[in-house]
C-alpha cells in the first residue's frame, strides 16, 4: 500500500543509480512507501551483472533499512549499461554514485537519452556545486535538475537539503518537496549552493571548533563531552561523536570542505586534517568504533578507556556527570560564566560556532530557522546555533567574542541589539529582517472543547473533534477515562467525527499506567482494580460502538493499553516508524483490555488457515512472547493494523490525514459495528496450543512465570473452559474472560515482582 499522501506527489514510480548504503538506503525508503523502484549500479563480474545492485538490497536487510519483509519486493535490481531504459518509466531519478564530476556528467548524458522530460533527476552530491553538475547539459536539463542531499541511514535521518536555482521548473521543485515529505518522510530544507550547504558547513565546523578547543584548553575528552552533551548536542558528545562517524573521514570530509572554501573562511583556524593527533589516529588505523579504538576503546578486561589528549596515550576512563559541571549540566548561564576551563571551553566553542553561523547564513539559507533544523536534524542537535544563542542570550555571544577579541557579524549584532533571532512566530531573515515563521500547526493551538489534567478534547475543524492524552507517558490514567468517557457522550452532539491523537513527539501512549496497577495491588484495593481494569473494558467497547467515526493517529510508542484502543478504533492512521504492541507478559500480564478479544475477532479477515484454532494459535504466536512492532508495515503484517489502515512517512501528516480518514468514514455514512461474536475453539484448543510451550517448559527453556502466563492466555484466546466452537462468544463475554483471568493473576507474587521489576528498571524480569 502506498504511503498517504505520496500518491498525490506524481511520484508512481522512482529509480536510484548507485547501490551504496546511502543509494541503496534512498531506494529502501521508497520501498517503504509503497513506491517501486527500480536500484541500478555498475555491472558485476562472473556472469553476475546485478551483483553490486543486489548487494545494496542485502546490505539494507541486514542495516534494517526497509520497515517490513514486503519492502524489498518493490526493488528491481540492474545495472546501468543494460537496463538504463528502464529510466523511462521513472518519475523520479536520483544519482548516488562516487563523489566524481567526470563521472556524474558521463552519468547524466546517459540519462539524457532515456529520460522522459520533465522527469525530476537530482543529485546527492554532498560537496560538488550545482553549476559544475549541469554545465553545458541544456536549457532542459537544467530545468529538471536539484540537488537533494540525503544523510545516512535514509530511514533513521529526517533531513533532506534541496538546492534549485533560478532556471529550476517551479513544478519540479515543488514536486520534489512534496515528495520528499509525503513518501520519504523527510523535512526539506532550502539551501544555496555553497561548499557543504548547511548542515555539513555549520556541523564540521562545530565538530572541529568542539576537538581542537578542547585540546588548546587542556580538556579531557571526557570533559569536552560532557559540556558539549550540556548544550543538547548529542548525547555522545564531540570525541564520541568522532568515534561514531569514523575518525577516517576526517581527511576527506573536512579536508575536501576546506579545499573548496576560501583561505579567509574560519574552518581553515580550525584545520582537523593537519591536527599531529589527528593525523596519527588516522595514520595508525584508530578509526573509532568500526576500528575498536579512537578517542574511546575497550580495555583487555572489558572496561572503557579514554585517549589523553596531551600524550597520545590511553587510560582508564573517568565518566563525568552533568552533576559535575558548573551549573550542573542545566544552567548553561551559569556554564558559561565559570571562570575555570569548562566555563571558557563552553564559551568559546558556543560564541565562535555561532559568530561563524551568523556570519555565513547570509549564504546558506533564506533565514536562520532553516540553519537551526538543518543542525537539529542533520547533527541531532536538540536546538541550533540561532536558538541556543537566543537561550542564553545573543548579547552574552556577543559579549564572549569581544573578549576573546573576535569580530562581532551584523546580523549577530542585530539579534543582540533586537532581542533575539525569534520572537514569536517570527524569525530573523539572513538580511536581519524579522519575517513570518513557518511551522506546522500545534494541536494546542485548537479550541479545547474540555480537559482536564490528564486530557483533552478539542475541535479541530469540519465538524472533528481530537481527544488528547497528556498524561506522563500519555499513560491511562483513571482521569483519561474520565474524558474519553464525557467525550463519548458528548458524540453526534459537540463533534460527528472524533480523533484520537497529539502533538507528542515521541509517544502516542504507554498504555495502562502500571505504577497505578501495582499502588492498587499493594494496598489490597482488589475492588478498585477491578474496577479500574471493567472500566477500560466499558470505555474501549463504547469506542468499537461510538456513533460516530472514531479514528486513531498512532505514532512513536502505542504499547498495551494504547494498542488496544487502537484496536477498537473504526480506524488507524500510523506514523511509518510507529512501535506498537502487546508487551504485557513482559510485565507479568496478558491484555486485559479488549486485546485479546479484537485481535481474534479480526483474525479471521487475514490471510493464512482459517477457522477458530487458526485464529487462537495466530494471537498466541503474538501476544505470547510480546511482539512489538519496529514500523507500522511490520505491524500490519502482525496484525496491529489492518490492512485497510493508513500510513504516513512524515509526522507532521499524521493528524490532518486521521482527520480526513474520520471525515470520509463520516460521509461515507458512518455505522456502528452492532454485536461482536467470535467462535472460539475450546479447551481441546487451548491444550493444542500449550503442546510446543509445554515442551519447551519440560526442557528448561521457559521459566515457571511464562509457562503460567502461556496457560492463562491460552485459555481466554480458546473461550476458557466452557469455551464450545459450537456457540460463538460475544466480545463482551471474552473481554469479562480477558479480566477475571488477569486478576487471578495479579494476585501472584511473581506476577508483582515483574511488575515492580519492571517500574524500577524498564526491562522485563524473567523469574
Amino acid at each position: 500500500m502506498t504511503a498517504l499522501g505520496a500518491e498525490r506527489t506524481g511520484v508512481a514510480r522512482a529509480a536510484v543509480i548507485g547501490a551504496g548504503s546511502m543509494g541503496s538506503g534512498i531506494a529502501a525508503q521508497f520501498a517503504n512507501a509503497g513506491i517501486p523502484v527500480d536500484l541500478l549500479d555498475i555491472p558485476g563480474g562472473e556472469g553476475k551483472r546485478n551483483a553490486p545492485a543486489e548487494s545494496g538490497v542485502a546490505r539494507q536487510l541486514k542495516a534494517g533499512g526497509f520497515m517490513a519483509s514486503g519492502g524489498p519486493k518493490l526493488v528491481r535490481t540492474g545495472n546501468v549499461e543494460d537496463d538504463l531504459g528502464w529510466l523511462a518509466e521513472a518519475d523520479w531519478i536520483v544519482e548516488a554514485i562516487i563523489e566524481d564530476l567526470d563521472l556524474k556528467r558521463d552519468l547524466y548524458k546517459r540519462i539524457e537519452t532515456v529520460r522522459r522530460p520533465g522527469t525530476i533527476l537530482s543529485s546527492n552530491t554532498s560537496t560538488i556545486p550545482r553549476a559544475a553538475l549541469i554545465a553545458d547539459m541544456g536549457d532542459g536539463f537544467a530545468a529538471d535538475f536539484v540537488i537533494t542531499h540525503f544523510f545516512n541511514p535514509p530511514r533513521v535521518m529526517q533531513l533532506m537539503e534541496l538546492v534549485t536555482a533560478p532556471e529550476t521548473d517551479p513544478g519540479v521543485a515543488n514536486r520534489v518537496r512534496a515528495a520528499a515529505k509525503a513518501a520519504l518522510g523527510k523535512t526539506v530544507v532550502d539551501c544555496r549552493d555553497t561548499p557543504g550547504f548547511i548542515a555539513n558547513r555549520i556541523g564540521c565546523f562545530w565538530m572541529a571548533v568542539a576537538a581542537l578547543e578542547a585540546k588548546r584548553l587542556g580538556l579531557s575528552v571526557e570533559r569536552a563531552d560532557a559540556i558539549n552533551a550540556a548544550f543538547g548536542i548529542p548525547r555522545t558528545g564531540i570525541f564520541g561523536l568522532f568515534d561514531l562517524v569514523g575518525i577516517d573521514l576526517v581527511p576527506h570530509v573536512w579536508g575536501s570542505l576546506l579545499s573548496a572554501l576560501p583561505k579567509q573562511d574560519d574552518l581553515h583556524r580550525f584545520d582537523l586534517p593537519a591536527d599531529p593527533l589527528f593525523s596519527e589516529l588516522v595514520a595508525s588505523g584508530r578509526y573509532g568504533r568500526k576500528s575498536g579504538a579512537g578517542f574511546y576503546r575497550k580495555a583487555g578486561d572489558g572496561s572503557r578507556e579514554a585517549l589523553d589528549l596531551e600524550t597520545g596515550d590511553y587510560r582508564p576512563a573517568e565518566p563525568v556527570a552533568a552533576a559535575d559541571l558548573p551549573g550542573g549540566g542545566r544552567d548553561l548561564a551559569a556554564l558559561l560564566a565559570d571562570d575555570g576551563a569548562a566555563g571558557r571551553y563552553a564559551a568559546s566553542m558556543l560564541a565562535t560556532v555561532v559568530a561563524y553561523a551568523a556570519e555565513h547564513a547570509p549564504e546558506l539559507a533564506a533565514d536562520v530557522g532553516a540553519v537551526d533544523i538543518a543542525i537539529e536534524l542533520g547533527y541531532s542537535w536538540r536546538a541550533g546555533p540561532f536558538k541556543l544563542a537566543d537561550r542564553v542570550g545573543p548579547a552574552t555571544v556577543v559579549a564572549s567574542l569581544e573578549t576573546m577579541g573576535r569580530p562581532v557579524p551584523a546580523l549577530l549584532a542585530k539579534a543582540a541589539a533586537d532581542g533575539g533571532f525569534y520572537a514569536a512566530d517570527q524569525v530573523r531573515a539572513a538580511d536581519g529582517r524579522m519575517t513570518v515563521r513557518q511551522r506546522p500547526a500545534s494541536l494546542s493551538e485548537a479550541r479545547e472543547i474540555v480537559g482536564n489534567d490528564a486530557a483533552s478534547l478539542r475541535d479541530i475543524g469540519d465538524g472533528v473533534a481530537c481527544f488528547e492524552v497528556h498524561s506522563k507517558m500519555n499513560t491511562l490514567a483513571p482521569a483519561v477515562f474520565d474524558l474519553l468517557e464525557d467525550t463519548l457522550a458528548r458524540a453526534g452532539r459537540d463533534f460527528d467525527a472524533l480523533v484520537i491523537g497529539n502533538d507528542d513527539p515521541r509517544t502516542f501512549s504507554a498504555g495502562a499506567d502500571l505504577s497505578f496497577i501495582l499502588s492498587l495491588l499493594e494496598s489490597g484495593e482488589d475492588a478498585t482494580l477491578e474496577g479500574y481494569l471493567r472500566r477500560g473494558h466499558d470505555v474501549f467497547h463504547r469506542v468499537l460502538q461510538a456513533p460516530v467515526p472514531v479514528v486513531t493517529a498512532a505514532h512513536g510508542l502505542a504499547l498495551g493499553g494504547a494498542c488496544e484502543i487502537a484496536l477498537h478504533t473504526q480506524g488507524v492512521v500510523a506514523h511509518a516508524e510507529l512501535t506498537i504492541g502487546l508487551p504485557e507478559t513482559k510485565a507479568g500480564l496478558i491484555p486485559a483490555w479488549g486485546g485479546c478479544t479484537r485481535l481474534l475477532a479480526r483474525a479471521p479477515g487475514r490471510s493464512g488457515p482459517k477457522g477458530p484454532m487458526a485464529a487462537a494459535a495466530q494471537c498466541f504466536e503474538v501476544i505470547l512472547p510480546g511482539r512489538v512492532s519496529r514500523s507500522a508495515a511490520e505491524a500490519q503484517e502482525i496484525g496491529y493494523l489492518a490492512e485497510t489502515d493508513g500510513i504516513v512517512m512524515h509526522r507532521e501528516l499524521l493528524l490532518p490525514e486521521a482527520k480526513a480518514r474520520a471525515i470520509a468514514l463520516r460521509d461515507a455514512g458512518h455505522r456502528p459495528p452492532g454485536p461482536v461474536f467470535v467462535t472460539v475453539a475450546g479447551p481441546s484448543g487451548a491444550k493444542g496450543l500449550m503442546s510446543t510451550v509445554t515442551a519447551a517448559h519440560a526442557a528448561g527453556r521457559m521459566t515457571d512465570t511464562d509457562f503460567m502466563l502461556a496457560e492463562a492466555l491460552a485459555s481466554v484466546l480458546t473461550g476458557g473452559p466452557d469455551g464450545d466452537p459450537s456457540r460463538p462468544m460475544a466480545d463482551r463475554e471474552l473481554m469479562d474472560l480477558e479480566r477475571e483471568t488477569l486478576l487471578v493473576l495479579l494476585q501472584e507474587p511473581a506476577v508483582r515482582g515483574r511488575i515492580d521489576h519492571m517500574l524500577k528498571t524498564g526491562k522485563p524480569l524473567r523469574n
